[in-house]
């Protein structure tokens, strides 16, 4: 990929809370920054990625089939501490290169998400690497405005991940995708469910035990509309503990957790459009 290709991705990325148009639109897309092997400086590359789970996302040296791995493979053999941008959220991370049986089962799932990744390794000779990233434990850097944009940037990536689950299952039901067909629930669309209700269920957690208190006394008259938004929230854990429970059923059955996944989203909206309405111009007044 062009260095001036990516340097334009990269731009658009940071200038759009994580949203990217083109070939990226309707993708999951972070930038990842490693240092390089040979002459020590930074370079940052935007990368594909797979939810993993427990604060972990999964990325694929592809090189579009190429026959050599990426230079960002490379430098993180090297020198296995990266950054990771991911929407608003900048973070530390350890990469690990997978191997035998584990890098299998990961590469399997990426497939059945995304079967273009099993096209790329048909292109090449090299057995394409699987890299999870672990976020290393520490606050993360906002790259935000304002506390109202670094809000609204969070609900937008909450936003997009429901969407592209709604297509992952959407191509379920039509038998398109090759690792969730009509009979089950492909696995790494229940590592993708199951990632969404963690992030929600933490980012609600913040907002009731952080957030909601520093309003609230700074704010009394926000009262109602925090009181509002805090029964919103315990709606909404009902509905993750729903959507838990039929994504890791035995027998899961795609039709429900598309229902659930739909009745998720639906309330989830209505939450997060009237907690902007309310608390952004609250957040971003000046002598807040």
């Amino acid at each position: 990929m062009p260095n001036d290709f990516n340097q334009q991705v990269i731009e658009e990325f940071r200038a759009n809370g994580g949203h990217v148009g083109g070939p990226f639109e309707g993708g999951r897309l972070l930038l990842l920054t490693t240092t390089g092997a040979r002459s020590g400086v930074r370079h940052t590359a935007p990368v594909g990625y797979l939810p993993d789970g427990d604060g972990r996302v999964l990325v694929i040296a592809s090189a579009g089939g190429g026959p050599k791995h990426p230079d960002w493979f490379h430098n993180l053999v090297a020198d296995p501490r990266v950054t990771v941008e991911a929407g608003v959220f900048t973070y530390e991370a350890e990469a690990v290169v997978l191997e035998g049986s584990e890098r299998d089962s990961a590469f399997a799932r990426a497939v059945g998400s995304d079967p273009g990744w099993a096209d790329y390794q048909a292109r090449t000779d090299r057995v394409i690497p699987v890299v999870r990233l672990q976020e290393i434990p520490g606050p993360p850097d906002i790259a935000a405005k304002s506390w109202g944009a670094a809000v609204k940037a969070v609900h937008d990536g909450f936003r997009r991940e429901l969407a592209l689950i709604r297509q992952e299952l959407s191509a379920s039901a039509s038998g398109t995708d090759a690792g969730a067909g009509t009979a089950g629930l492909g696995a790494q669309l229940r590592v993708n469910c199951l990632t969404v209700c963690q992030g929600l269920h933490n980012h609600h957690t913040g907002e009731d035990t952080a957030m909601f208190p520093f309003l609230a006394e700074r704010r009394p008259d926000l009262a109602p509309v925090l009181d509002r938004l805090r029964d919103e929230h315990m709606k909404i854990a009902g509905l993750l503990d729903e959507l838990r429970t039929v994504v890791t059923a035995d027998d899961v059955d795609p039709a429900r957790v598309r229902t659930e996944v739909e009745r998720l989203t639906d309330e989830l909206e209505d939450h997060l459009r009237y907690e902007e309405e309310q608390l952004i111009p609250v957040l971003d007044a000046p002598g807040r």
